[in-house]
């Protein structure tokens, strides 16, 4: 439940504190936030992404969408938070969008408990009218 909250006060974060938004970035920023609610453990995340998305983890990872997929069932990585502290940078450009941000990550990975905070790099496409994500490159950072 408090997971559905943390959502719905992002959804009017962005809707009612942030006019500075055009619809098109509202309609990313709600992509971006599904992705990071449905991180915490839903197998439904898999629809928000590009068939070709690549990932580069922090820890020098690199998975396509079956190794993150076989990585997220088997449940080798659990997310159990992962929270945006400042979006730095959205821009778009035709059917692309870039999105560099920073978040707050806590988990298990084999059953260790980690917390970090990591700068984000995304980069969305437009396919048949709906914002997937194509790559995301994250660095821990302090």
């Amino acid at each position: 439940m408090i997971k559905f909250l943390s959502s719905i006060f992002f959804f009017f974060f962005i809707f009612g504190f942030s006019q500075t938004y055009s619809k098109k970035e509202k309609v990313i920023l709600i992509q971006v936030s599904k992705l990071d609610s449905l991180m915490e453990n839903n197998s439904k995340i898999l629809d928000l992404f590009s068939d070709d998305v690549s990932f580069g983890h922090s820890n020098g990872w690199l998975q396509n969408k079956d190794d993150f997929k076989k990585d997220f069932e088997s449940g080798k990585v659990k997310y159990q938070s992962v929270k945006q502290t400042e979006l730095k940078e959205l821009k778009i450009k035709n059917k692309f969008v870039n999105i560099r941000r920073i978040i707050a990550v806590k988990g298990l990975y084999k059953n260790e408990t980690f917390e970090m905070k990591l700068s984000v790099l995304e980069f969305w496409i437009q396919q048949k009218g709906i914002w997937k994500l194509w790559s995301r490159q994250s660095v821990k950072i302090n």
